[in-house]
């Protein structure tokens, strides 16, 4: 995990960087990758109360969610408190699939506002398609 967020940063930039595993059976979000652990632990895990926009985008919808500045965090994450307190306000979370098209898990890649644009969406899901071996059984 450590090498994907290497590359997260050197592609994209962030300042929070977490990697949350899919339960489908749950539900629910587990975080196996963490760039601040005190804030965020590998192991918590949230059950999808998150936005039903969220969710029917990143998960149903395998699809990008780009919140751009800090009314679409705030619009969307019960934790935008803490996000900001980060010093991030701007966020792209990407969808990572295995190799038959299920959601194994999603890329959360935080920072200021203003710091993400298309592009930045565009190099998020090109990592994400690299990082299904680092998900996969993550879940179990």
């Amino acid at each position: 995990m450590i090498e994907l967020e290497e590359r997260v940063r050197r592609e994209v930039g962030v300042r929070l960087f977490t990697v949350l595993a899919w339960v489908p059976e749950r539900r629910a979000l587990r975080r196996v990758h963490s760039s601040h652990p005190e804030q965020y632990p590998v192991g918590g895990e949230k059950t999808v109360e998150v936005a039903q926009g969220w969710l029917a985008t990143c998960i149903e919808g395998r699809q990008p969610y780009f919140g751009k500045d800090r009314a679409a965090v705030r619009e969307i994450f019960a934790d935008h408190e803490l996000i900001e307190s980060l010093g991030c306000s701007s966020i792209i979370n990407v969808p990572v699939l295995g190799d038959d098209g299920e959601v194994l898990g999603v890329l959360n890649i935080l920072d200021a506002e203003g710091t993400y644009d298309d592009a930045s969406v565009a190099a998020a899901q090109a990592i994400a398609k690299d990082a299904g071996a680092c998900l996969k059984g993550a879940a179990a």
